[in-house]
């Protein structure tokens, strides 16, 4: 029978499988080599696998841990309390390892923030770089709730784009899928009957002929061509030449150009505004910024902005001379400027672009579902009509 077992050695948790009569002896092997056993399973071949797929540190669990962590603080508890608390309470193994491994640094004498960088790949730049400011101005549970607050904002922002885009998606996959099998394996059966009659045959039918009779001989090089394809281009896409060209393309396409460029400017202010508010220098704030945008327009805007900022001119100044962000993202940052409140104004526009995402996400909804239904009705009538024509003209001939 198969295992699987996770186990501590040397201060490393161990993951794997092993062939064993029983679980009594999967745990006297460990312990004879030094392990100590955490957990062990009776598994199929698949298991460790999705063990290891489902049981990973999303998104959604670092958005629940600040916000656990940030009630907590507020409610006077310590730190390490905290942690402790958390981990009697956190299911999840991979995030009890991880409060775990946070809670051992800040036992050891170190800052959360460097606790914090020391796993980034959990937490981003502007999470260690808020902390640190908490930490500095001694308001920790506040700058945590602001930043409870702004992850979850993230998370429904997201969750509202992947919901408005999953459906179209999925049924353009489905009706590719659809189409391929009919064209594929369907349609040359079908067609074949009408080699059997002296009857010409009307031009669609003739394109639906050569192109099934094709699809179905090459059809195995078809798809190797499509997926080698697909894989092409998106290693050319992570390039730094392709991400450009892609994130450039993207942003001229109506309607989703518009979204994309609301949502990396409900990013982005959002960002600037809590770390301006939360002590961190415009600089600082730009630098961190740079790094947390994903459209590289908008991230080489930022690098020149922030090269700006440096010598000498205004942040909204510098904004303008970009040439392009709206106007009133220009106007209200020059006055949040003039008046002090940079940080309160650039929350305030963030709050604006996000109702403005809002309505550009329902426009494409709107949008996609008829032109959807408008492909796929001209897809079914092609076919129809290529298959239904040569029969209506073989019935006219016989009368």
């Amino acid at each position: 029978m198969r295992y699987w077992y996770k186990a501590l050695k040397k201060n490393k948790i161990i993951r794997k499988t092993i062939e064993s009569a029983s679980e009594r002896e999967v745990v006297s092997f460990l312990k004879k080599n030094g392990y100590i056993p955490i957990e062990v399973n009776k598994v199929d071949v698949f298991f460790p696998q999705l063990q290891g797929l489902f049981d990973k540190v999303q998104f959604v669990d670092i958005v629940d841990f600040t916000r656990q962590l940030a009630i907590m603080l507020n409610a006077g508890l310590t730190l390490v309390d905290c942690f402790s608390i958390l981990e009697k309470q956190t299911k999840k193994q991979s995030l009890l390892e991880l409060i775990q491994t946070l809670n051992k640094e800040v036992l050891a004498g170190n800052t959360f923030s460097s606790a914090l960088q020391k796993n980034q790949a959990h937490f981003s730049n502007l999470y260690v770089a808020l902390i640190k400011s908490g930490e500095a101005s001694g308001k920790l549970s506040d700058i945590l709730l602001k930043l409870a607050d702004n992850l979850e904002k993230q998370r429904e922002f997201q969750n509202k784009i992947k919901g408005a885009l999953t459906y179209p998606i999925v049924v353009l996959i489905g009706m590719a899928a659809v189409m391929f099998v009919m064209i594929t394996f369907v349609m040359p059966k079908l067609l074949n009957l009408y080699k059997d009659f002296n009857i010409d045959l009307p031009t669609s039918t003739k394109i639906l002929i050569a192109v099934s009779g094709f699809s179905a001989t090459f059809w195995p090089i078809i798809l190797i061509a499509l997926f080698g394809g697909f894989y092409a281009i998106q290693k050319y896409f992570s390039t730094k030449q392709g991400k450009y060209f892609f994130d450039s393309l993207v942003l001229k396409i109506p309607v989703v150009g518009t979204l994309v460029q609301i949502s990396s400017l409900v990013d982005t202010t959002r960002t600037l505004a809590i770390l301006i508010g939360s002590g961190v220098s415009i600089l600082d704030g730009l630098s961190i910024v740079i790094d947390t945008t994903g459209n590289i327009i908008y991230k080489n805007s930022f690098i020149n902005i922030l090269k700006q900022v440096e010598k000498g001119f205004s942040f909204g100044t510098a904004l303008n001379n970009e040439g392009i962000f709206p106007p009133i993202l220009v106007q209200m940052s020059t006055v949040g400027e003039q008046t002090g409140k940079l940080d309160d104004t650039l929350m305030r526009i963030s709050h604006y672009f996000e109702a403005e995402s809002e309505m550009t996400i329902k426009t494409l909804t709107t949008l996609i579902e008829p032109l959807i239904l408008v492909i796929l009705g001209l897809g079914v009538g092609f076919l129809v009509i290529s298959v239904i024509t040569p029969i209506y003209n073989l019935t006219s001939s016989f009368k």
